[in-house]
This record gives structure tokens, C-alpha cells and sequence, in this order.
């Protein structure tokens, strides 16, 4: 029995799949495609996964449609195949290397390529002839059209006898028009008006009984040139997937003639025809030029396309998370999310670890800020805008970078050497503009969650809402607490500080309202800082009685800023735009022990105005750009100990000229000349000068000069020097007796070459960016940390002072996905101290530095940076005594940063990283670490990390 139980069940086994066979199963998946040829493809594909019955893929919904044996089919070997042919599916992203291989009608990804086959829009307009010859005719010819249904205006021309009517295209007819107007007598070339009706018009209304009559009564008329007198059309760019936005301002005219007209608000446009040359060509900065054939038609809808530079040529790449644009006259490197999703970026100042343009170090090693420098020069030198309005400057320029969380960036743009005059005159080195999440594009929901190993937490969320087609909001909000007391190095002080803070943004987005569009923002900044030598808890580093060296900072900042602008309608091609900013500043600094503290109390008000207009000057190869503004700052630093009080409020108005010359797509120059008067400074002069040449397609040479000013912060700018026991010395200028600290402001002037060329190799993009860029001073605050190691002496320069910047970089894509980034810098930064001219401290020669990254179709990312910068200049410490000095260079070290992430149908993402992987620290960073009250006691002079290896993880989520 058993045995024949056992050949019963050997036999049913063997059935099993038989049976299993005939009972097929279905599934449906989305696969993305645009046309017929993808669905061929698709289903093609789809019948050679093994298993497949039937596939049936639908163009519409985008939905595929399998049935398949369950035994032989797997879910996931058919998504990647389809993924390998070039689709993408709901799961897997296609290889970039699949998708350039299909046909260019089914890029699927391309916005124009989508519009092209969806079926063409109604028209919104519409234009018929319709026969009659005076006042009377015109207003009964329009009350006829204005009672169609769908019609909201009409317009009637007695010279072309055409009727011009704006429509609802959901409910309109063009038939119903016809009918319309020959009901109340008056043909039109499709239809003609019965006897009846025709009699019943005024005397003076009889068109047909005219010496030389229209021949209405024949359906193909004689005279074209009456019928087809004017011409309209609509111009478009792409506003995402599925989207588009009416273009203000396109060049449109008839092809080698100089007549033509321009689009309105609405990227509208009527113009007269031309009887000789039916070629109209459709013209905008940064896309394709068009030409559209008008002889068979008088209105029409175009979507531009964007072009890399001259020529017509079809691009097909994965968009770049850092790029340079080919076509503005001025090098701006543009970096968008993507890039800063690369590395933790909590803040601006953390935003740069994948960029070889700019550096990033510590002031000390108690206060833990981060500064950066360009062109081997000093954050300060650079203007830092948030959206093109004045941002961290002043008491910020160096930890306002903080103040600016990562999670709410949308994009950075960073300008090397001078900027716009628009902008202002403080762009000495450059400029880094700073663009926030808008609230009518932002998620309506993002959550962004980190910890460190170092103890630091922090929440990030922001939320857009849109209340109606004209309004829209958003919140962004930032919290950061760190307790833990990290003290790696057992010198006895906290390795970075220790507190919290909190900053938000509240900001409205007004649209199209009159004619004018416009935001308003509010935003505060609340931080608690302390650090010094390790105390026996977290509250009692912050007790003002602690009988421990310790860095107490507190900081309240509240800012508000407002933009409007309007787009005239009756002339398209001018704009007049006002911006307002407001800021409030306070702050407090202790530094030491009882007994010996040292207090530091900045504090700052300012308010600006800018008023921009700009308009063509006859034509589109001549553009300007003029305006006014005003710069108002009180700001007051106090040293209490150290009986220093700087209290001056500063007016600044000024105005200026920008004048853009595009005789050509390969040739662009921006003459810019701005004039300001300073209460303190008197009247100067900021002249600057871009041009850009395109040698070839891809090949763009950039020259720029300018010249720059700024204020000195003289304490805030050298915030390091106040974690030391070193006095300060303020040597004034006897000339300058109502400037700020008695000193001349700081001027520069910077001259830059750069070559941008994109070269083609192995079917993929490699991008060369090679600068070179020459700094000088003419009048700079010297900061002399050599004089005495001691002592830190202020004075204006009596000597030469510059930087000599030079930097190669490659971009480039090794396999799909697979991006490398390579750079080199060369910097020779040299200044006169007293004693002599010297190298400027802590400024590597050299530095070189790598990136690569690596992403997989199912939503992995990694990214490892390695970074090797040269020895640098240490400040004399010879007078102290020998177990109080540092050598005079540091060696040369690396820098290695990684991180991993993955991201779940892109809503939720998860996030590891490392920083400094490689532990590479600086020994013993604070001289005299034991002894706080020693007059050697110093922890500025910094040339290397500090804390060694830092673990981080986080999350993110979305909701679009």
C-alpha cells in the first residue's frame, strides 16, 4: 500500500505543472513610452520574457498588459527587460545607454517630444474673413460673433476684412461663427449670406454692389493678400513633464528682414504678413531658433526647444547635477539638489564638499564656524545673495553661512570674479546666489531627519501649499541640538560646541495680480552656542559663572524681504522689478573665565532697495538694464574688555548701467558701470566688463574684469582670533578719522580668463573648465597674525597685495550613471606685512581633488570625494617659547568623504555617510590647552580638521 501511495503521488507530481499550464494568470505594470513604435517595442519585448503569452501595452494609460504561465514567469526579469530596451517601468529606471537608442520620436523623457504627440490643443484664437466695407458693418459683425457661443472677444479689421476672435476652445465653433455673421448679412469665404438677410442691411452696408467687389460668391478668392493680411501664434516653453509656459519676449520676424514684433505676457503675438517671404523665424536667448512656413497658414502654437549653443543640435544626456551654461556671458556653475544630496549639507557651509571651486575650513577650534574661500581669498570677498538680494554679508559674512539649512536650497549659482552691477559692488572674488524652495513648485511635504556619531540631531521640514492659481505658500523650518561633550583629543576642551537652534521661513507667492507678480518673506534665526573647556555637564557650559574657559554665543536674527515686478504688456521685451530687504542682527560673545572674560557684542540693522528696469534699445542685439539703490547699515561692535566700540551707520544710494551686446549667438558682451556715494567712503565707481565668444559648438571663451568694495567687520571677519588670549591693536589711518575704526574700506580689483569645451569621446560628454583669475588690492585691511604672537594687528595695506588662481577641471561620464569629477588649483596669494611681503596663512598652493559618483536604476547612490590639499603658511610663533610653537608649515594631508543612500520610489530616502574617513586630524590645534590664562594660549590658528572620523545617517521623505 504504501507503495502504491507512492507512485499515486509520483504521479500527480508529474501532472502538476500540466495542469498548471493551462491556467494562465494576468498582470498589468506601467511602462513608460510615448508612440506606436514604443508599443511594438514594448510588447515585443515583453512576448521574449520567458513565460509571456500576450502583451498587450496601452498608449493612453501607459499600462502593460501580460498573461503568462505562473510557472516559467518572473515579475522582476521582465521589468528589467523592458528597462534594458530603453522603457522605463514602475521599478527599474532604463540604462542611459537603452533610452539614446531609441528612436528620437520615442524619447519619452523629452517634455517637446511628449507635447508632439499628444493631440493638438484647440487654438484659443481664430481668424476669418468676413466681407463688409464700413462703421456699421464693423459693429454689426462684431455684436454677431460676440453672441457665438465660446467667443469672448472680437475684433473686426475694414482694411483686411478679417475677424479676429479670442475663444474657449471647449466650447466654440467655427462653423457657429460663420453662421453668425451671414445671418446678419455678411458672407465669409466658407459660407455666403442669404438674399434675404443681405437686403436687410443699410444702404451703406452693401458690399457686394461695389464698382470692384470682393467676389464673396466664389469660395476661392482672388486677392490672398486681403484675406491673409496678419498672422498670429502662441510661443511656448517646456514647464516640466506634460507642462508648458507661454515664453515673454521672443524675437518673431520674417526671415532676412528686420520686420517683426515680439511676444506678450502671454507669449502672443500679431503681426502683419509679409507678401514676399512666407519664412517666419521664431528667436530666444538660450533655445533653438525656429522658422515656421506661414504660406498655407495665419495662426499657429510652438513649444521652443533648448539649445546648447549655436547650432541645431539634437542633445540627448541625463541632466548634470552641477553644470556650466554654454550660453550666459558671465561662468555661473549651477548646482541643484541632486549635487547637494551628495553629501550631509546641513547648511550652506556645508554645501561645497563636492566642489573644487571653493574651500571650506574652520576659524578655530572652539567656536566651531566654517568659513570658506575662492580664489584663495577670504569669505568676505565674496558675495553671498539669497534669490539676488543681499544675503550673508556684514556681521554674517562668515557664519551666516549657517543660517542657511541645506534641505531648503533648490539650486546654488557660483559666479568666479566680479558679478553684475545689478547686484551691488561687494562681489570682489565672486558671488554665490543662493535660490530656496519656491513655495508654487516645492513639495507639499519634505522631512528631513540626521545624527551624527559627534551627537548632533536635526529635523528639517518644509511644506508648500497652493491656495489658488494666483497664491501660494510656504514653511520651512530648522531645528539642530547637540549635547553630547566630545573631547577626542583629551586636551580638555570640547572638540566642537554644543547647544541648539531654531530658524524658519514663512514666504508668499503672489502671481499675475494686475499684471504684476510679487513675494514676501519673513525669517528667523535663534541660536545658543557654547564651547570651551569640558564642564561637568551640559547646562553648566553654559553658566556665565563657570569658572572654566569657556565660548558662550547667543544669536537672534530676524529678516523680511519683498519682490514685485511686471512684464509690460504693450511692450514685452521691457520689465521693471523692485526688491526690499530688512534685516535685525544681535549678538553676544564671552570668551574666557570669571575674571577674565572677553565680551563681544555685534550688532546689526540694515535695510536695502534695489529698483531694476530693463528694455531692449531698438532691437534684440542691444539690451539694458539700469536702476537705483540703497544701502542702509548700522552696525556696532563692542569689545567690552578690550574697550573697543565701533558705532556708525553707513548710506549708501547708488545707480547703474548694464549694457548687453549680442550681435551674434557667438558673441556676448556686458558693459557694466554702477556709481554709489558712501557717507563714510565718498563717491566710487564700480566698473565691470563680461565677454563671452563661442570659438565653436561647444567651445566658449569668457573674459571678465571689475572692480569690488566692502566694508570691513573687522572683529566678526577675524572671529577666530577672540577663541586666544592675543591683544588687538587697531593702528588707525591718521586720514580716516570718520571711517569705521579709522580705516580705508576694502578694494580690489579681479581680472579672470576661463575656456569652457565639451568633448565627445566614447559616445559621452567630457567637459573642460580651465581658469585663471588675478586679484589685487588696492586698499585692504591687513589682519598681521606674525607681528607678534601675541598680539593680532590691524592696519590698512602700505604694499602689494594679491592672488593668482589657477584651476582645471574634467567632468565626465565613464559609464551610464557612473560620473567622475577631477580638478586641480593652483593658488599664489601673497600680501605686504610690516615685516615684509609674505604668503598669506593658511592657504594651500596646491590642492587637487576627485569626486565620483554612482547611481543604479533601482535607486542606489554612492559617492566617495577625496580631497588632497597642499602644505600651507602657519603664522610665526617664534617669539613664544618653545613649547608654545608651531612649525612654520603644515604638511600636505587628505580629506576622504563617502556616503550611500537609497530611495524608495523617490518619496522616502535613507541616508550613510562618513566624513573624513581617513581620521586625519590636527595635533594639539590650541597651544597651551592646559593653561587657558597663558598669554599663549591660542586655538586660531587652524590648517586642518579637528574632530577626525564622523558617522552619519539619515532620512528624507516627500510627498509632490
Amino acid at each position: 500500500m504504501p507503495n502504491k501511495n507512492l507512485i499515486y503521488i509520483s504521479v500527480f507530481s508529474f501532472f502538476i505543472p500540466l495542469f498548471a499550464n493551462g491556467q494562465s494568470a494576468t498582470e498589468t505594470l506601467f511602462v513608460d513610452g510615448v508612440c506606436g513604435m514604443c508599443k511594438d517595442r514594448i510588447e515585443a519585448a515583453a512576448l521574449q520574457s520567458k513565460g509571456v503569452e500576450s502583451a498587450d501595452w496601452d498608449l493612453e494609460s501607459h499600462q502593460l498588459t501580460v498573461t503568462y504561465d505562473p510557472t516559467e514567469f518572473k515579475f522582476n526579469r521582465l521589468q528589467r527587460q523592458l528597462a534594458d530596451v530603453g522603457h522605463d517601468t514602475d521599478k527599474y529606471e532604463a540604462p542611459q545607454e537603452a533610452y539614446d537608442q531609441l528612436h528620437s520620436c520615442c524619447k519619452y523623457r523629452d517634455p517637446e517630444i511628449i507635447a508632439s504627440h499628444q493631440p493638438a490643443p484647440a487654438p484659443s484664437a481664430a481668424a476669418i474673413f468676413v466681407n463688409g466695407i464700413c462703421g456699421m458693418c464693423k459693429d454689426r459683425i462684431e455684436a454677431a460673433a460676440l453672441h457665438t457661443q465660446g467667443v469672448k472677444t472680437a475684433s473686426w479689421n475694414l482694411s483686411t476684412r478679417m475677424l479676429y476672435v479670442d475663444v474657449d476652445p471647449d466650447v466654440f465653433s467655427e462653423d457657429q461663427l460663420h453662421w453668425a455673421v451671414t445671418a446678419v448679412g455678411h458672407d465669409t469665404r466658407e459660407w455666403l449670406a442669404n438674399d434675404a438677410a443681405y437686403q436687410s442691411l443699410d444702404d451703406c452696408c452693401k458690399y457686394r454692389e461695389l464698382a470692384d467687389p470682393v467676389p464673396a460668391e466664389d469660395p476661392v478668392f482672388q486677392d490672398i493678400a486681403l484675406l491673409d493680411q496678419f498672422i498670429s501664434g502662441t510661443i511656448f516653453e517646456s514647464a516640466g513633464r506634460n507642462k508648458k509656459a507661454p515664453l515673454v519676449g521672443v524675437n518673431i520676424y520674417w526671415e532676412d528682414t528686420k520686420s517683426g514684433t515680439f511676444t506678450d505676457e502671454n507669449g502672443h503675438f500679431e503681426m502683419a504678413r509679409n507678401t514676399e517671404n512666407q519664412l517666419l523665424v521664431v528667436s530666444y536667448v538660450g533655445y533653438a531658433p525656429d522658422t515656421i512656413d506661414m504660406s498655407d497658414q495665419v495662426a499657429f502654437e510652438l513649444m521652443l526647444s533648448e539649445a546648447v549653443t549655436l547650432d541645431a543640435v539634437e542633445v540627448n544626456y541625463r541632466r548634470k547635477s552641477s553644470d556650466i551654461s554654454f550660453i550666459d556671458p558671465i561662468k555661473t556653475l549651477q548646482i541643484d539638489q541632486k549635487e547637494l544630496l551628495k553629501a550631509a549639507c546641513c547648511n550652506l557651509s556645508e554645501s561645497f564638499e563636492t566642489n573644487p571651486s571653493v574651500d571650506v575650513s574652520f576659524t578655530d577650534a572652539v567656536t566651531g564656524t566654517r568659513q570658506i574661500q575662492m580664489l584663495g581669498l577670504a569669505g568676505p570677498y565674496v558675495q553671498i545673495t539669497q534669490e539676488s538680494m543681499p544675503g550673508a554679508r556684514a556681521l554674517s559674512s562668515i557664519q551666516g553661512l549657517t543660517y542657511i539649512p541645506g534641505p531648503w536650497i533648490s539650486g546654488i549659482q557660483l559666479i568666479k570674479g566680479p558679478g553684475s552691477v545689478v547686484n551691488g559692488y561687494e562681489s570682489m572674488t565672486g558671488q554665490i546666489n543662493v535660490e530656496l524652495k519656491k513655495p508654487e513648485n516645492s513639495e507639499r511635504l519634505y522631512v528631513n531627519l540626521y545624527a551624527n556619531e559627534g551627537g548632533r540631531f536635526e529635523a528639517n521640514i518644509n511644506s508648500a501649499v497652493r491656495l489658488n492659481e494666483k497664491v501660494s505658500t510656504g514653511i520651512l523650518l530648522h531645528g539642530n541640538m547637540s549635547r553630547q561633550m566630545n573631547d577626542r583629543n583629551t586636551d580638555g576642551f570640547l572638540d566642537n560646541p554644543i547647544g541648539n537652534n531654531f530658524i524658519a521661513i514663512n514666504r508668499w507667492k503672489f502671481e499675475n495680480i494686475n499684471g504684476w507678480n510679487g513675494q514676501i518673506g519673513i525669517k528667523a534665526t535663534l541660536i545658543d552656542k557654547a564651547s570651551g573647556q569640558l564642564s561637568e555637564n551640559y547646562d553648566t557650559q553654559f553658566s556665565i559663572d563657570n569658572p572654566l574657559w569657556t565660548m558662550i554665543q547667543n544669536t537672534a536674527r530676524y529678516e523680511i524681504w519683498a519682490k514685485m515686478g511686471r512684464v509690460f504688456p504693450n511692450n514685452p521685451t521691457s520689465s521693471i522689478g523692485f526688491q526690499a530687504s530688512g534685516v535685525m542682527h544681535e549678538q553676544t560673545f564671552s570668551f574666557g573665565s570669571i575674571g577674565a572674560k572677553k565680551l563681544y557684542e555685534p550688532n546689526q540693522k540694515s535695510a536695502y532697495f534695489n529698483m531694476i528696469y530693463q528694455g531692449l534699445l531698438g532691437n534684440p542685439i542691444h539690451q539694458f538694464k539700469t536702476g537705483l539703490s540703497f544701502q542702509i547699515d548700522d552696525i556696532q561692535e563692542t569689545m567690552v574688555s578690550e574697550l573697543f566700540n565701533s558705532d556708525l551707520v553707513e548710506y549708501v544710494p547708488g545707480a547703474f548701467f548694464e549694457y548687453t551686446y549680442q550681435p551674434t549667438e557667438k558673441f556676448t558682451t556686458v558693459l557694466g558701470l554702477r556709481g554709489d556715494y558712501s557717507n563714510f567712503y565718498g563717491a566710487f565707481m564700480t566698473p565691470r566688463l563680461h565677454i563671452r565668444y563661442a570659438l565653436a559648438a561647444e567651445t566658449v571663451l569668457r573674459l571678465s574684469a571689475g572692480r569690488g568694495q566692502r566694508r570691513p567687520v573687522l572683529f566678526m571677519d577675524q572671529i577666530g582670533a577672540l577663541a586666544s588670549n592675543r591683544y588687538l591693536f587697531i593702528e588707525q589711518n591718521p586720514n580716516s578719522e570718520i571711517k569705521p575704526y579709522g580705516l580705508d574700506p576694502e578694494v580690489s580689483w579681479n581680472f579672470g580668463l576661463n575656456l569652457t569645451q565639451n568633448i565627445s569621446l566614447a559616445n559621452r560628454e567630457l567637459l573642460v573648465s580651465a581658469d585663471a583669475y588675478h586679484t589685487f588690492f588696492t586698499s585692504q585691511i591687513v589682519a598681521d597674525y606674525d607681528n607678534n604672537a601675541q598680539s593680532l594687528f590691524f592696519y590698512n595695506l602700505d604694499g602689494r597685495s594679491y592672488s593668482n588662481s589657477l584651476q582645471i577641471q574634467l567632468d565626465y561620464e565613464i559609464l551610464s550613471r557612473w560620473d567622475v569629477r577631477l580638478a586641480y588649483r593652483f593658488n599664489d596669494v601673497q600680501i605686504t606685512y610690516k615685516d615684509g611681503f609674505r604668503e598669506m596663512p593658511f592657504v594651500a598652493r596646491h590642492r587637487s581633488f576627485i569626486n565620483t559618483s554612482y547611481e543604479t536604476i533601482d535607486g542606489w547612490g554612492f559617492d566617495l570625494t577625496l580631497n588632497w590639499q597642499g602644505s600651507k603658511r602657519i603664522p610665526d610663533t617664534y617669539q613664544n617659547p618653545e613649547a608654545f610653537r608651531l612649525d612654520s608649515r603644515s604638511p600636505n594631508f587628505f580629506l576622504l568623504n563617502g556616503q550611500i543612500s537609497k530611495s524608495f520610489k523617490k518619496t522616502f530616502d535613507v541616508y550613510v555617510g562618513v566624513e573624513n574617513a581617513l581620521n586625519f586630524v590636527q595635533e594639539n590645534p590650541i597651544i597651551s590647552a592646559e593653561d587657558p590664562s597663558s598669554p599663549y594660549f591660542d586655538s586660531s590658528l587652524i590648517w586642518g580638521p579637528v574632530f577626525g572620523r564622523m558617522l552619519y545617517t539619515g532620512v528624507r521623505y516627500r510627498i509632490n
